[in-house]
């Protein structure tokens, strides 16, 4: 067994310059962790505002970078009951994703779903888990209901409308230009939304003749949040999981009491383990058996090696890719 492995590091910060390679030690697992020998690891949002030292982890996280991971459980802790050696895995990380091994807490592992490789596998959880418990958990989604995604094209934003769509739901989604629109159709959206060209709260008030959708998933904040209360229905939900734009804005909540809305929110990586573990369940349970039948499954965009994660970050700030980005590291 190697002493060390390879990692992406970014140091003290900085633009998506700073990354490289470095070497660490590993460690044998503890508790309840398996050790992944990590195939492919999921580019996400949050890892690059954190190169970026506009997010501090929890204090309990790694400190490096890399949310999920897919690849081969290559050791196991002494409390260990649920997973072995050799199982094909993808995981929820605590950080430390972007690299040759990872740690991670067995209940937060996902049974690779049969027919899906482990290159898709690894653009599972982060962005599954997240829709999961947002919009399906917080926001009550249910069938024959309107869901407003914001970010349509997103990896967030593809998961949310794929899964919405095949829980029932007609799906709403705002995007930038129309090769996202597109994507998004094929995804399963019945109305995609050019923002630059249209304004939202205006289209949501006449096509709905008034009534508004029932849930709206945000990722955008700042003037967003009163649009967003205003384009809710009767006893909506506005779900908010990021603030890209800010989140300081005055706020009108006459509507909220008025129209008995409810405006909620909430972040992943901090949660406990346990909180975690049964989100993965949830998943396994519900999500996991329509990959199995070739749907919802994660669309990406593109894939670097885990040497090239400078070029990663620099396209997901761009804002150029539909869907998901990938780092490979072993094959």
């Amino acid at each position: 067994m190697a002493a060390t492995f390879r990692f992406v590091d970014h140091g003290e910060g900085g633009g998506p310059e700073v990354l490289h390679i470095a070497e660490r030690a590993r460690q044998a697992p503890t508790g309840r962790q398996v050790e992944i020998e990590v195939a492919y690891a999921g580019v996400n949002r949050p890892e690059v505002l954190q190169r970026a030292g506009l997010y501090a982890p929890p204090p309990q996280a790694s400190p490096y970078l890399g949310l999920e991971v897919s690849g081969t459980i290559v050791a196991v802790g002494p409390d260990v009951t649920g997973k072995k050696v050799g199982d094909l895995v993808c995981a929820l990380t605590a950080g430390a994703g972007y690299a040759e091994y990872c740690l991670v807490d067995e209940r937060h592992c996902l049974p690779v779903p049969k027919g899906v490789d482990l290159r898709s596998a690894a653009c599972i959880p982060e962005n599954y888990f997240t829709v999961w418990t947002n919009v399906f958990e917080r926001g009550a989604l249910k069938a024959g209901e309107t869901i407003l995604i914001h970010g349509g094209s997103s990896g967030i934003g593809l998961t949310a409308i794929q899964l919405a769509q095949a829980f029932g739901a007609t799906v709403w989604t705002t995007v930038g230009n129309q090769a996202k629109a597109d994507a998004c159709k094929q995804a399963g959206a019945t109305r995609t939304i050019l923002y630059r060209d249209e304004d939202f709260e205006a289209v949501v008030k006449a096509e709905t003749q008034g009534r508004g959708v029932d849930v709206i998933l945000d990722m955008v904040g700042d003037d967003y949040i009163n649009k967003n209360i205003r384009s809710l229905a009767i006893d909506g939900r506005l779900v908010q999981i990021a603030f890209l734009n800010g989140s300081k804005t005055s706020i009108d909540a006459m509507p909220v009491m008025t129209k008995r809305l409810t405006f909620t929110g909430s972040t992943l990586r901090p949660r406990s383990d346990e909180d975690k573990g049964k989100i993965a369940a949830a998943l396994i349970e519900n999500v996991v058996p329509l990959m199995e039948q070739g749907k919802c499954l994660p669309v990406i965009h593109a894939e670097f090696p885990l040497a090239d994660a400078t070029q990663a970050h620099t396209l997901m700030e761009s804002s150029q890719h539909i869907g998901k980005i990938v780092l490979k590291v072993h094959e």
